[in-house]
């Protein structure tokens, strides 16, 4: 087993970075305080569809052509197996059909869809008025490939063809949707998209391939107790005559926090290998690693400059991370955010006195189980004290860069 761990500390003032059900910023109980948090999937949807330089999307193969992210929709069947069908001229009866009978041959259809099918069949009068067409659509999201989605796409068409009208579709259906050509969903080189290499899927059905997370993703929180306040604010009506009101057209109130957060990130990168290339994950020195290399570099470069954020309008929560480190080992991944079990005091310089835990932390933790990792990092405002740790300081392009040589190999 070989690990990339990424630790980072980031701070943000006057921001709202993760909202809960009520509006109020997200909290975790740790080490005695309350601590403001960022959920694992609020970090990983801003990653995954950050548009920019250096983002996951435009990371293309050898051959140049981008490696297809993942959809995840409701609405897959509809966007890209029923419209398509019906752009080459079958008929939307028949594109309807047709997909339908694709979307359940390869997700099942549970026992409610089938009881509302039968009962709207049997309910129906010879002289109904045809209802208006309803967009196919999953009872929940999917998380589906855009080569699969084109592989299904095939055996749709080939299904309409066989069946020309919707009273074919059952026998062309049970023709073309063998379980071996259902199984071919299953080689498909990163089939499941590139996002879900990364970060995983859950599936239940026969034919589509679960993607277990190559990238683990840790609740970001701050390192000391939470900092917030309500923000009270108002909308001024430009329209209302000031003699005749005060000009308010609304008032309200908001959270706002500020904290330093220590997030933590660990890459499988056997596993990342395995889910980009389809070979063995005990094999994975052997498998082209020029795409998990790049993947891993990029990832590196997003983690600290991409800031998680609501609210984004009236509070502007971007930040880079102070500190990012990068280890690389082949030992059981551990987080350092036991460093911060105690809530961090500072009375003048909260970043210094977090790293002054941080460093005391790293080095009880090598004295007892010894070192097991080649670490890195960039750091701004560190003290010298930080050399402790044993990580040559740099740039992020020059950890970055160390990292992806690390998987090369």
């Amino acid at each position: 087993m070989t690990f990339l761990q990424i630790h980072t500390l980031t701070s943000y003032p006057a921001a709202l970075l993760n909202r809960d059900d009520v509006g109020f910023a997200k909290r975790i109980p740790f080490g005695g305080a309350s601590r403001l948090r960022v959920s694992s999937q609020c970090l990983k949807r801003h990653w995954r569809t950050f548009e920019g330089d250096g983002d996951i999307a435009s990371i293309a193969r050898d051959g140049g052509e981008f490696v297809p992210m993942a959809v995840r929709s409701r609405r897959s069947f509809e966007e890209h197996v029923f419209k398509p069908l019906v752009a080459t001229g079958v008929t939307v009866g028949l594109a309807d059909a047709v997909t339908e009978r694709v979307m359940a041959a390869v997700l099942g259809e549970s026992a409610k869809a089938k009881k509302e099918k039968a009962e709207g069949k049997k309910g129906k009068k010879k002289d109904d008025a045809p209802a208006e067409r309803e967009p196919i659509q999953t009872g929940q999201v999917t998380v589906l490939g855009k080569p699969e989605l084109d592989y299904l796409l095939s055996l749709a068409k080939d299904i309409a063809r066989a069946a020309d009208t919707e009273a074919g579709v059952d026998k062309a259906a049970k023709a073309t949707l063998t379980a071996e050509r259902l199984e071919n969903l299953k080689s498909l080189r990163a089939g499941a998209g590139l996002d879900a290499a990364l970060f995983g899927r859950m599936v239940t059905s026969d034919f589509l391939a679960r993607t277990d997370a190559a990238v683990h993703v840790a609740h970001a929180f701050t390192v000391h107790a939470e900092e917030s306040e309500s923000d009270y604010f108002s909308a001024i009506d430009d329209l209302e005559r000031r003699d005749e009101s005060l000009g308010s057209g609304h008032i309200g109130s908001s959270e706002l926090t500020s904290g330093l957060y220590y997030g933590y990130v660990v890459v499988d990168v056997p596993l990342l290998v395995s889910n980009l290339e389809g070979g063995d994950r005990r094999n994975w020195s052997g498998q082209d690693r020029r795409l998990a290399a790049e993947v891993v570099r990029r990832l590196v470069q997003l983690v600290p400059t991409v800031s998680p954020g609501a609210k984004l309008g009236s509070t502007a929560p971007y930040a880079y991370s102070h500190f990012v480190l990068a280890e690389w080992g082949t030992a059981q991944p551990r987080t350092l955010a036991n460093a911060f079990e105690s809530p961090v005091i500072a009375s003048g310089d909260l970043l210094r006195a977090s790293y002054a835990s941080l460093v005391e932390y790293v080095q009880e933790v090598d004295s007892a189980y010894g070192r097991k990792t080649d670490r890195r990092c960039v750091a701004i405002r560190a003290p010298e004290s930080l050399g402790l740790i044993g990580a040559d300081k740099g740039t992020l392009d020059q950890l970055a860069e160390f990292c992806a040589a690390k998987v090369l190999g």
